[in-house]
């Protein structure tokens, strides 16, 4: 039996993992409502916090999209589906996937139909981001008793260390932002491509940020700055691609 990228058994696994997932989300949003009519909280603060939270799935949701539409290329539909719908990062995901198909000397356009390949890439896609799931519960209670600790001593260096952490975290992503920028001074500058989006997205941000600030009418923007900015920063990718390829 030949292997396939798309093959049913792996939408049936993925689909069922995935139901599985949902279910819980259901079943914890039922919880939480209930919990909040219990300790009084008012129905439209509730409400409110629903729609806010659907909201703000929306962008991320299209930019998830994008990136199973670009891993399918190589991956397949199940896989990237699985691997962004569950714990995933899209921009971790993306990386891990582009390494190992790199590793093994193929590309994101190019269809594995070798299964030993596929679970490599399978792998590394999923026991690196797992690797958060098994720290949390050992590190997170020690680490935020250290940070209190930290606070209740001088809570300015307090402050600092979070904000530290914070740009740390960024940092990490930058880094994979503007690494191919000097490929520009060889005359090649798709390496931009990513700059300048993440450049669109941010002037979009500061806008919203200024139009919340100044105008009482747009203080809904607050709520709203990030799925827009992803928007912006997604459409702006399209004509910036074909301008910079």
């Amino acid at each position: 039996m030949d292997f396939s990228v798309n093959s049913p058994i792996l939408f049936v696994m993925v689909g069922i993992v995935i139901a599985f997932v949902l279910a819980q989300s259901v079943y914890f949003l039922i919880r939480a409502v209930k919990r909040a009519k219990e300790i009084g909280i008012a129905k439209e603060i509730v409400n409110k916090t629903i729609s806010t939270a659907a909201i703000f799935t929306i962008a991320p949701a299209v930019a998830i999209l994008v990136g199973v539409a670009t891993l399918s290329k190589s991956l397949g539909i199940a896989l990237p589906w699985l691997r962004l719908s569950v714990v995933g990062s899209l921009s971790y995901e993306s990386i891990a996937a582009n390494s190992a198909l790199e590793a093994l000397g193929l590309n994101t356009a190019t269809q594995i139909t070798d299964p030993a390949a596929f679970v490599t890439v399978l792998s590394v896609m999923t026991i690196g981001i797992a690797i958060g799931l098994i720290l949390v519960p050992f590190c997170t209670k020690k680490i935020q008793g250290g940070i209190k600790n930290m606070e209740k001593r001088d809570k300015k260096w307090g402050e600092i260390f979070n904000n530290a952490m914070f740009l740390g975290m960024i940092s990490a992503f930058l880094g994979y932002v503007f690494c191919d920028v000097s490929n520009a001074f060889s005359g090649d500058f798709v390496g931009l491509i990513p700059v300048c989006v993440m450049a669109v997205s941010a002037v979009v941000m500061a806008i919203c940020g200024l139009c919340a600030m100044k105008v009482k009418a747009m203080k809904w923007m607050n709520d709203y700055a990030l799925p827009i900015s992803l928007i912006c920063g997604m459409a702006a990718a399209i004509p910036i691609t074909g301008w910079l390829s």
